[in-house]
Protein backbone atom coordinates (compact mmCIF):
# COMPACT_ATOMS: atom_id res chain seq x y z
CA UNK A 1 0.00 0.00 0.00
CA UNK A 2 1.35 3.40 -0.95
CA UNK A 3 2.38 5.66 1.91
CA UNK A 4 -0.06 8.43 1.00
CA UNK A 5 -2.96 5.97 0.99
CA UNK A 6 -1.96 4.58 4.38
CA UNK A 7 -1.55 8.05 5.80
CA UNK A 8 -4.93 9.11 4.42
CA UNK A 9 -6.61 6.09 6.00
CA UNK A 10 -4.91 6.76 9.32
CA UNK A 11 -5.95 10.40 9.18
CA UNK A 12 -9.51 9.42 8.33
CA UNK A 13 -9.57 6.95 11.24
CA UNK A 14 -8.22 9.61 13.60
CA UNK A 15 -10.79 12.16 12.47
CA UNK A 16 -13.57 9.60 12.85
CA UNK A 17 -12.42 8.87 16.39
CA UNK A 18 -12.33 12.57 17.25
CA UNK A 19 -15.83 13.08 15.83
CA UNK A 20 -17.13 10.08 17.75
CA UNK A 21 -15.70 11.31 21.04
CA UNK A 22 -16.94 14.84 20.37
CA UNK A 23 -20.43 13.55 19.57
CA UNK A 24 -20.54 11.66 22.87
CA UNK A 25 -20.26 14.96 24.74
CA UNK A 26 -22.16 17.15 22.31
CA UNK A 27 -25.28 14.98 22.35
CA UNK A 28 -25.95 14.77 26.08
CA UNK A 29 -29.01 17.01 25.58
CA UNK A 30 -28.65 18.59 29.00
CA UNK A 31 -27.89 21.95 30.61
CA UNK A 32 -25.56 22.20 33.59
CA UNK A 33 -26.98 23.48 36.87
CA UNK A 34 -24.46 26.33 36.78
CA UNK A 35 -25.50 27.53 33.32
CA UNK A 36 -29.18 27.18 34.17
CA UNK A 37 -28.76 29.11 37.41
CA UNK A 38 -27.13 31.97 35.53
CA UNK A 39 -29.93 32.06 32.95
CA UNK A 40 -32.73 32.06 35.54
CA UNK A 41 -30.92 34.58 37.75
CA UNK A 42 -30.76 37.04 34.85
CA UNK A 43 -34.52 36.76 34.58
CA UNK A 44 -35.01 37.17 38.33
CA UNK A 45 -36.70 33.77 38.64
CA UNK A 46 -36.18 31.63 41.77
CA UNK A 47 -34.43 28.46 40.59
CA UNK A 48 -33.24 25.37 42.43
CA UNK A 49 -31.61 22.16 41.12
CA UNK A 50 -32.22 19.09 43.30
CA UNK A 51 -30.50 15.70 43.51
CA UNK A 52 -32.75 13.22 45.28
CA UNK A 53 -31.74 9.72 46.38
CA UNK A 54 -34.55 7.29 45.52
CA UNK A 55 -33.66 3.73 46.36
CA UNK A 56 -30.27 3.04 44.83
CA UNK A 57 -30.60 5.73 42.17
CA UNK A 58 -30.20 9.50 42.04
CA UNK A 59 -32.92 11.63 40.49
CA UNK A 60 -32.22 15.14 39.27
CA UNK A 61 -34.89 17.78 38.81
CA UNK A 62 -35.16 21.56 38.87
CA UNK A 63 -37.68 23.84 40.54
CA UNK A 64 -38.70 27.33 39.44
CA UNK A 65 -41.03 29.68 41.26
CA UNK A 66 -42.71 29.78 44.66
CA UNK A 67 -42.87 26.60 46.77
CA UNK A 68 -46.31 27.36 48.24
CA UNK A 69 -48.16 27.39 44.90
CA UNK A 70 -49.83 24.45 43.09
CA UNK A 71 -47.31 22.46 41.08
CA UNK A 72 -46.91 21.57 37.41
CA UNK A 73 -44.39 18.79 36.72
CA UNK A 74 -42.91 18.42 33.23
CA UNK A 75 -41.55 15.08 31.94
CA UNK A 76 -39.53 14.96 28.72
CA UNK A 77 -39.39 12.45 25.90
CA UNK A 78 -36.56 10.32 24.54
CA UNK A 79 -33.86 11.49 24.37
CA UNK A 80 -34.00 14.70 26.39
CA UNK A 81 -33.74 16.27 29.82
CA UNK A 82 -35.50 18.83 32.00
CA UNK A 83 -34.41 21.71 29.75
CA UNK A 84 -36.85 20.58 27.06
CA UNK A 85 -39.33 22.67 29.08
CA UNK A 86 -36.99 25.52 30.02
CA UNK A 87 -39.16 28.10 28.23
CA UNK A 88 -42.16 27.07 30.35
CA UNK A 89 -40.17 27.35 33.58
CA UNK A 90 -39.18 30.89 32.57
CA UNK A 91 -42.66 32.09 31.69
CA UNK A 92 -43.92 34.82 34.02
CA UNK A 93 -47.61 34.02 33.39
CA UNK A 94 -47.17 30.43 34.53
CA UNK A 95 -44.91 31.39 37.43
CA UNK A 96 -47.58 33.76 38.73
CA UNK A 97 -49.85 30.81 39.45
CA UNK A 98 -47.70 27.68 39.69
CA UNK A 99 -44.52 26.23 41.06
CA UNK A 100 -42.86 24.64 37.99
CA UNK A 101 -40.79 21.45 38.20
CA UNK A 102 -39.00 19.69 35.35
CA UNK A 103 -37.45 16.26 35.81
CA UNK A 104 -34.60 14.34 34.19
CA UNK A 105 -36.04 10.89 33.57
CA UNK A 106 -33.81 7.98 34.73
CA UNK A 107 -30.80 7.59 32.42
CA UNK A 108 -30.99 11.15 31.06
CA UNK A 109 -29.71 14.58 32.03
CA UNK A 110 -28.20 14.21 35.49
CA UNK A 111 -30.41 11.33 36.66
CA UNK A 112 -27.70 8.66 36.47
CA UNK A 113 -27.00 9.47 32.84
CA UNK A 114 -26.68 6.48 30.53
CA UNK A 115 -28.38 3.94 32.81
CA UNK A 116 -31.69 3.36 31.09
CA UNK A 117 -34.52 1.56 32.89
CA UNK A 118 -37.80 -0.07 31.93
CA UNK A 119 -41.03 1.87 32.37
CA UNK A 120 -42.05 0.21 35.62
CA UNK A 121 -38.77 1.06 37.35
CA UNK A 122 -38.80 4.57 35.91
CA UNK A 123 -42.29 5.07 37.29
CA UNK A 124 -41.19 4.02 40.77
CA UNK A 125 -38.33 6.53 40.76
CA UNK A 126 -40.46 9.36 39.40
CA UNK A 127 -43.15 8.59 41.97
CA UNK A 128 -40.47 9.13 44.61
CA UNK A 129 -39.82 12.56 43.14
CA UNK A 130 -43.53 13.45 43.13
CA UNK A 131 -43.89 12.50 46.78
CA UNK A 132 -40.82 14.51 47.72
CA UNK A 133 -42.11 17.71 46.09
CA UNK A 134 -45.75 17.41 47.16
CA UNK A 135 -46.73 20.46 49.20
CA UNK A 136 -50.37 19.56 49.75
CA UNK A 137 -51.53 21.79 46.89
CA UNK A 138 -53.02 20.51 43.61
CA UNK A 139 -50.60 19.02 41.11
CA UNK A 140 -50.59 18.62 37.32
CA UNK A 141 -48.31 16.42 35.19
CA UNK A 142 -47.23 17.28 31.64
CA UNK A 143 -45.52 14.64 29.48
CA UNK A 144 -44.24 14.85 25.91
CA UNK A 145 -43.73 11.84 23.63
CA UNK A 146 -42.43 9.03 25.88
CA UNK A 147 -43.20 11.32 28.80
CA UNK A 148 -46.86 11.04 27.78
CA UNK A 149 -47.40 7.41 28.78
CA UNK A 150 -45.29 8.12 31.87
CA UNK A 151 -47.69 10.76 33.19
CA UNK A 152 -50.55 8.31 32.61
CA UNK A 153 -48.67 5.72 34.63
CA UNK A 154 -47.82 8.17 37.40
CA UNK A 155 -51.40 9.38 37.71
CA UNK A 156 -52.60 5.78 37.87
CA UNK A 157 -50.11 4.68 40.51
CA UNK A 158 -50.19 7.68 42.84
CA UNK A 159 -53.80 8.03 43.94
CA UNK A 160 -52.54 9.34 47.30
CA UNK A 161 -51.16 12.47 45.64
CA UNK A 162 -53.35 15.49 44.72
CA UNK A 163 -52.86 14.99 40.96
CA UNK A 164 -55.77 16.89 39.44
CA UNK A 165 -54.68 17.00 35.80
CA UNK A 166 -52.42 15.31 33.28
CA UNK A 167 -51.54 16.80 29.91
CA UNK A 168 -50.31 14.35 27.29
CA UNK A 169 -48.40 15.99 24.44
CA UNK A 170 -47.97 13.70 21.43
CA UNK A 171 -47.91 10.70 23.75
CA UNK A 172 -46.83 7.29 22.49
CA UNK A 173 -49.33 4.82 23.99
CA UNK A 174 -50.77 2.51 21.32
CA UNK A 175 -49.00 -0.86 20.86
CA UNK A 176 -50.42 -1.12 17.35
CA UNK A 177 -48.56 2.04 16.34
CA UNK A 178 -45.15 0.83 17.53
CA UNK A 179 -42.92 -0.13 14.60
CA UNK A 180 -40.68 -3.21 15.20
CA UNK A 181 -37.46 -1.22 14.54
CA UNK A 182 -35.29 -4.35 14.52
CA UNK A 183 -32.26 -2.18 13.83
CA UNK A 184 -32.35 -1.04 17.46
CA UNK A 185 -31.53 -4.58 18.57
CA UNK A 186 -28.43 -4.57 16.38
CA UNK A 187 -27.25 -1.24 17.78
CA UNK A 188 -27.76 -2.50 21.32
CA UNK A 189 -25.18 -5.28 20.87
CA UNK A 190 -21.79 -4.73 22.47
CA UNK A 191 -19.56 -3.15 21.19
CA UNK A 192 -21.88 -1.38 18.71
CA UNK A 193 -23.91 0.21 21.49
CA UNK A 194 -20.83 2.15 22.62
CA UNK A 195 -20.66 3.79 19.21
CA UNK A 196 -24.06 5.44 19.77
CA UNK A 197 -23.37 9.05 20.79
CA UNK A 198 -24.48 10.70 24.02
CA UNK A 199 -28.09 10.46 25.09
CA UNK A 200 -28.99 8.47 21.98
CA UNK A 201 -27.55 5.38 23.71
CA UNK A 202 -29.92 5.23 26.73
CA UNK A 203 -32.68 6.34 24.38
CA UNK A 204 -32.11 3.35 22.12
CA UNK A 205 -32.08 1.01 25.13
CA UNK A 206 -35.27 2.35 26.71
CA UNK A 207 -37.10 2.40 23.39
CA UNK A 208 -36.28 -1.27 22.98
CA UNK A 209 -37.79 -1.95 26.38
CA UNK A 210 -40.78 0.28 25.64
CA UNK A 211 -41.80 -1.99 22.76
CA UNK A 212 -42.79 -4.43 25.53
CA UNK A 213 -43.67 -1.91 28.25
CA UNK A 214 -46.35 -0.25 26.12
CA UNK A 215 -48.46 -3.42 26.30
CA UNK A 216 -48.51 -3.23 30.10
CA UNK A 217 -49.68 0.37 29.99
CA UNK A 218 -53.22 -0.83 29.24
CA UNK A 219 -53.50 -1.76 32.93
CA UNK A 220 -52.86 1.85 33.95
CA UNK A 221 -55.51 3.60 31.86
CA UNK A 222 -58.52 2.49 33.97
CA UNK A 223 -56.82 3.79 37.13
CA UNK A 224 -56.55 7.37 35.87
CA UNK A 225 -59.36 9.32 37.54
CA UNK A 226 -58.21 12.93 37.14
CA UNK A 227 -58.82 15.44 34.34
CA UNK A 228 -56.92 14.72 31.11
CA UNK A 229 -55.96 16.94 28.19
CA UNK A 230 -54.61 15.24 25.06
CA UNK A 231 -52.81 17.47 22.54
CA UNK A 232 -51.52 15.96 19.31
CA UNK A 233 -50.35 17.23 15.94
CA UNK A 234 -52.43 15.77 13.12
CA UNK A 235 -49.28 15.56 10.97
CA UNK A 236 -47.12 13.79 13.56
CA UNK A 237 -44.98 11.18 11.76
CA UNK A 238 -42.97 10.01 14.80
CA UNK A 239 -45.94 9.28 17.05
CA UNK A 240 -48.92 8.88 14.69
CA UNK A 241 -52.26 10.58 15.56
CA UNK A 242 -54.08 7.28 16.33
CA UNK A 243 -52.14 7.28 19.61
CA UNK A 244 -54.31 10.16 20.84
CA UNK A 245 -57.49 8.30 19.87
CA UNK A 246 -56.21 5.25 21.73
CA UNK A 247 -55.74 7.31 24.89
CA UNK A 248 -59.15 8.89 24.55
CA UNK A 249 -60.91 5.54 24.24
CA UNK A 250 -59.00 3.84 27.07
CA UNK A 251 -59.25 6.58 29.71
CA UNK A 252 -62.61 5.20 30.75
CA UNK A 253 -62.54 6.39 34.37
CA UNK A 254 -60.96 9.80 33.89
CA UNK A 255 -62.96 12.68 35.32
CA UNK A 256 -62.83 14.53 32.02
CA UNK A 257 -60.97 13.89 28.74
CA UNK A 258 -60.34 16.66 26.22
CA UNK A 259 -58.67 15.89 22.88
CA UNK A 260 -57.16 18.86 21.05
CA UNK A 261 -55.91 18.36 17.49
CA UNK A 262 -53.20 20.76 16.36
CA UNK A 263 -53.67 21.22 12.66
CA UNK A 264 -50.58 20.76 10.47
CA UNK A 265 -48.30 20.19 13.47
CA UNK A 266 -45.63 17.51 13.78
CA UNK A 267 -44.19 15.80 16.86
CA UNK A 268 -42.46 18.84 18.34
CA UNK A 269 -45.48 20.70 19.67
CA UNK A 270 -43.96 21.67 23.07
CA UNK A 271 -41.84 24.16 21.14
CA UNK A 272 -43.92 24.97 18.04
CA UNK A 273 -47.20 25.42 19.94
CA UNK A 274 -45.90 26.96 23.15
CA UNK A 275 -48.64 29.61 23.43
CA UNK A 276 -51.46 27.10 22.90
CA UNK A 277 -50.04 24.73 25.49
CA UNK A 278 -49.38 27.55 27.94
CA UNK A 279 -53.01 28.64 27.64
CA UNK A 280 -54.16 25.11 28.44
CA UNK A 281 -51.96 25.13 31.53
CA UNK A 282 -53.42 28.44 32.66
CA UNK A 283 -56.92 26.99 32.36
CA UNK A 284 -56.44 23.62 34.04
CA UNK A 285 -59.50 22.30 35.84
CA UNK A 286 -59.45 22.45 39.65
CA UNK A 287 -55.79 23.43 39.89
CA UNK A 288 -56.29 26.43 37.56
CA UNK A 289 -59.81 27.54 38.41
CA UNK A 290 -58.60 30.86 39.88
CA UNK A 291 -56.57 31.54 36.72
CA UNK A 292 -59.61 30.88 34.51
CA UNK A 293 -61.72 33.28 36.60
CA UNK A 294 -59.10 36.01 36.26
CA UNK A 295 -59.22 35.63 32.45
CA UNK A 296 -62.97 36.15 32.48
CA UNK A 297 -62.72 39.39 34.43
CA UNK A 298 -63.09 42.53 32.24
Amino acid sequence: MKKWVRRSLLLLAALSLVLLVTAQFAMYFRTSDKDADVAFSKLGIPFKPVYLAVGKRTMHYVVAGTDTLPTIVFIHGSPGSWDAFEKYLQNKDLLQHYRLVSVDRPGFGYSDFGKALNFKDQGALLSGVLHSISNGKPMALVGHSLGGPMVIKLAAENADLPIKNIIVLAGSVDPAQEEPETWRHVLNIIPLRYLIPGAMRPSNTELLMFKKDVYDLKNDFPNVTCNVVLMHGDSDQLVPPPNALFSQSHLTHAKNVQLIWLKGENHFIPWTKFEAIKQQLLELKEIGAVVQKSHDTP
